[in-house]
């Protein structure tokens, strides 16, 4: 786990502090994650005692918990799993100390909710929102769930897209690249040489020789790539050279579009970017790079600084590594300086942001996200009416949004009858007409009024009785604790939506509402 998120990484998640609230198996399983992660704390609110149905879904509890408080019970079993994290107990109901005692989660760095109904949830993501702590609500229901993160805001540098363009700068190479590549030959006869010259100083020599022959443009069109593709081959000598295919491969970053992507443009024209005393580090840096941008960049972004694998002679890599690392350097010099200048003029210790900061940021400014959240009152009061019916007649997402409003209503009739559908066998045939009632008024103030659930889905609705069954509860909990390392490292991009999880069909859908 250490190498996915590496030392910053691992230094975020044993600063952390973690609240759960509720240590049903859901709650359980997502602590135990973290706990074996290396988290610093963990605070477990819970006001149960240990009961026999415990033990047949909750895998740390055995016979000798029975009667105990569940959650000291569950902080001794997970301070075995990992006795260097700090496990402390409140036992106590979690709806009774969000009414009671709401300064109490200010100390957190991530509150996880777990099988909170709706009105305490409510409560707690207002709590949490006014004292900026993160928020990640969990649920599972019978054989559905769900997993919600609620933050005002939420910065990633290290966002780590699965696939990303090399940040080369073929289209655009600076002075010292192009005087490297300059001092090969790519006509040279000596096949050694020839078979191993760099594709990074073939497309750089090419696209030159293509930009002089069309008034100084690189190929655009179809055509053009097509074209610029068979100048590359006209230059092979025998059809074995591997670095010629890697050239003809990469010939598209040759004609990549210059300047930044929309999705960063967004993010340094965002009025955070105007900062302040105040502002956070993030948007000091965001500050910065869109100076960097306009004076030192050029109109790009710092590079950063890494090449991938290619066929070439030793001496010609390490030579282009070091051309690479210097220009990204020199970048991240320039950034530091303009970090140091907008900290002095906001009244900030010029040395308050570190370099290994810095140089983090440079390297994955091109990556950089900002996500924030609504509010989990704004999106019940104030439904996105298009996104919604989107998904309800979606065939995708349809079964997704079923699930999301009958876990809505389940709470509502829960309300009005001190329980949950479906908990007595004898009652289910009288609790389907009651959620199927419930659920039609949520459907309406979703702006789905005439709209209709599944009948069969209402129907297992009642028969999951509100069941934490384990394998469920391990699979919800398991994305809790995945998005509450990707909110404490920073790293990697969290949920953007309500995650819902159908057990039925065994799939899986993120509805952003």
């Amino acid at each position: 786990m250490y190498r996915i998120w590496g030392d910053q990484g691992q230094a975020a998640l044993e600063n952390a502090s973690i609240c759960l609230l509720n240590c049903g198996p859901t709650g359980t399983e997502a602590l135990k994650n973290l706990v074996l992660g290396g988290i610093g704390s963990v605070t477990v609110v819970d006001g149960s005692k240990v009961e026999a149905s415990d033990l047949g879904n909750n895998y740390l509890l055995d016979e000798g918990c029975l009667g105990q408080p569940r959650a000291k019970s569950i902080c001794s079993f997970l301070q075995e799993l990992n006795d260097a994290v700090k496990a402390k107990f409140v036992e106590e109901t979690p709806s009774t100390l969000i009414d009671n005692n709401p300064s109490f989660f200010s100390q957190f760095t991530v509150v996880i909710a777990t099988q909170l109904p709706e009105s305490s949830l409510l409560k707690l993501d207002d709590i949490c929102r006014k004292a900026d702590i993160v928020l990640v609500a969990a649920r599972s229901y019978g054989l559905t769930g769900l997993v919600r993160v609620s933050v005002k805001e939420h910065c990633v540098i290290e966002s780590k897209p699965d696939h990303f363009l090399d940040d080369l700068r073929l289209h655009n190479p600076w002075a010292e690249l192009k005087q490297f590549a300059k001092s090969i030959d790519i006509n040279d006869k000596d096949p050694v040489v020839h078979k191993h010259t760099p594709y990074i100083v073939i497309l750089v020599r090419l696209a030159e020789k293509w930009a002089d022959a069309h008034d100084g443009n690189l190929p655009s069109t179809r055509q053009e790539k097509r074209e610029f593709k068979d100048l590359i081959r006209a230059h092979m000598l025998n059809l074995d050279e591997e670095n010629y295919k890697e050239a003809v491969e990469s010939s598209y970053k040759v004609s990549v579009t210059p300047g930044i992507s929309n999705g960063i443009r967004q993010i340094i024209d965002d009025n955070s970017a105007e900062v302040n005393s105040s502002s956070s580090d993030f948007w000091i840096l965001v500050a910065a790079l869109k100076e960097f941008v306009a004076n030192e960049g050029n109109g790009e972004l710092p590079l950063e600084g890494t090449i991938p694998d290619m066929t070439s002679l030793t001496e010609y890599y390490v030579s282009l590594q070091k051309i690479y690392q210097a220009k990204a350097e020199a970048d991240c010099i320039a950034m530091e300086h303009r970090v140091k200048d907008i900290l002095k003029r906001i009244g900030r210790d010029p040395d308050s942001i570190s370099r290994a900061y810095i140089k983090t940021f440079c390297k994955n400014a091109r990556k950089l996200r900002v996500c924030r959240y609504r509010s989990i009152e704004e999106e019940f009061s104030s439904p996105v009416v298009s996104e919604v019916q989107r998904y309800f007649t979606d065939e995708d997402c349809s079964y997704a949004m079923n699930f999301y409003i009958l876990l809505r209503a389940v709470d509502r009739l829960a309300a009005n009858y001190n329980r949950l559908p479906g908990i007595f066998d004898s009652e289910i045939d009288e609790d389907i007409p009651r959620l199927k009632t419930v659920a039609a008024s949520v459907l309406s103030e979703m702006g789905l009024s005439g709209a209709s659930l599944s009948e069969d889905l209402i129907t297992e609705m009642c028969r999951f009785g509100g069941a934490e069954i384990h394998p469920v509860a391990a699979f919800i909990g398991g994305v809790a604790s995945q998005e509450v390392i990707k909110l404490v490292t920073k790293q990697f991009v969290p949920l953007k939506g309500t995650f819902i999880f159908n057990g039925i069909d065994l799939k899986s859908q993120v509805l952003e509402l």
